[in-house]
């Protein structure tokens, strides 16, 4: 939430893709991590997947993007207790109507408003999933605009 001092936690202001997108167009995958620094020496921790939404966003303007936030369930559940209560496919206005009804609270909501406002800026497709389905993209929930 940027209109609160959470200390040393950052938020991302801006991209610069020039060299990660030259790894990317040599075959080499980077690895970022979720600090960011102050630009007075502090190191910050930031959300990842806000670092991973900002990164897809700026690549968006040079390639294709597929964002996959990956975590410990498979994917926005119905029943936080239901595995098999996957939401498979979550539109913005779905995806306010769950947070009225109290399905969708807590932690999901950044990871989700990070995913619709990375479609919202170009990214082709996100996906929120287990981190064991990653050879298996059709499983977990699909954000769509």
């Amino acid at each position: 939430v940027k209109e609160i001092d959470y200390g040393w936690a950052g938020d991302v202001k801006k991209v610069d893709i020039t060299q990660i997108s030259s790894l990317l167009k040599k075959n080499i995958v980077p690895v970022m991590a979720p600090i960011t620094h102050d630009g007075k020496g502090h190191l910050l921790n930031t959300n990842a997947d806000t670092i991973a939404s900002e990164l897809a966003k700026a690549l968006s303007s040079v390639f294709e993007v597929k964002l996959v936030f990956c975590f410990e369930k498979e994917g926005v559940l119905r029943s936080i207790n239901d595995e098999a209560s996957v939401i498979k496919v979550l539109n913005y206005t779905s995806y306010k109507e769950y947070i009225a009804q109290g399905i969708i609270d807590g932690g999901m909501i950044p990871k989700l408003d990070n995913a619709f406002s990375a479609i919202e800026c170009g990214v082709k497709e996100v996906i929120i999933t287990k981190s064991t389905a990653i050879d298996d993209l059709s499983k977990g929930t699909h954000i769509t605009a």
